[in-house]
């Protein structure tokens, strides 16, 4: 217990050091800015099939769901706004991060790897390169512009999805279910999902970045290292969520 413990703590203090070696990179010289716009391409266009997927499923999923428990009391008509508040406050940004970010951590902690196993990290070294500022900044800026997208299209999919199933299968007017939804949903409801993401895109991929940089081990500690990534990502989003939430909410209401 007690080295489990230890090793736990090592690994957030590593994951702070490089925090904090990121934020000192972003000011210097060069800004590799064709590096990040390739890395928002990467993450955002090649991930955008897996988020809205999920988006419009879960979105059904919860308005069927809801649709039929709250019929018991006679409150059918307010599935439409428990469904957005739902899906814009929770479902969207941590359903979003959950998966691309499983995908795209998992991603760069292999690239990663495989370039610390391959000792090419320390060859840029050798070569004065702030590896740093090459290889983290980059993705790590994309990250904070391709997750709250992600989440603004999860969030118009999955609203969308909960409102087209309701009248399909419960026979809702549209219009109707819309006029409700736009009444109860306001604009803060909306920013604190995005403001999440903003954060989970940060958290995610500086978990990938650390572990990759970390693997030892060769192609054995390779896998295992991104096989822990994943869990990670998912731990680091869900603890996350929690905190964020309680910050929003002090400041929103």
């Amino acid at each position: 217990m007690e080295a489990y413990l230890r090793r736990t703590a090592m690994w957030y203090g590593g994951v702070g050091l490089l925090t904090a070696q990121v934020a000192r990179s972003l000011a210097l010289p060069p800004k590799y800015f064709r590096l990040v716009v390739n890395e928002i391409e990467v993450m955002g266009v090649r991930s955008l099939g897996v988020a809205l997927t999920a988006a419009i499923f879960t979105g059904m999923v919860f308005a069927i769901q809801s649709a039929v428990n709250m019929a018991r009391f006679g409150a059918e008509a307010y599935v439409g706004p428990i469904a957005a508040l739902a899906i814009l406050r929770e479902l969207g940004p941590v359903l979003t991060a959950i998966l691309v970010g499983g995908k795209v951590a998992s991603g760069i902690t292999a690239e990663l790897g495989s370039m610390r196993v391959t000792e090419q990290i320390d060859a840029l070294r050798t070569l004065g390169v702030n590896y740093i500022k090459r290889l983290i900044v980059p993705r790590v800026l994309a990250a904070l512009v391709v997750f709250p997208l992600l989440t603004v299209l999860a969030d118009v999919v999955g609203v969308l999805g909960g409102m087209v199933i309701m009248w399909i299968e419960r026979g809702a007017d549209m219009y109707t279910y819309w006029n409700v939804t736009s009444y109860w949903v306001v604009p803060r409801d909306f920013l604190t999902g995005i403001g999440k993401s903003f954060f989970f895109g940060g958290i995610v991929t500086l978990i990938g970045c650390y572990n990759g940089l970390s693997t030892t081990g060769g192609t054995e500690g390779l896998g295992r290292a991104t096989t822990a990534t994943v869990v990670h990502v998912t731990m680091g989003v869900i603890v996350s969520d929690f905190f964020l939430t309680k910050l929003f909410l002090m400041i929103f209401w």
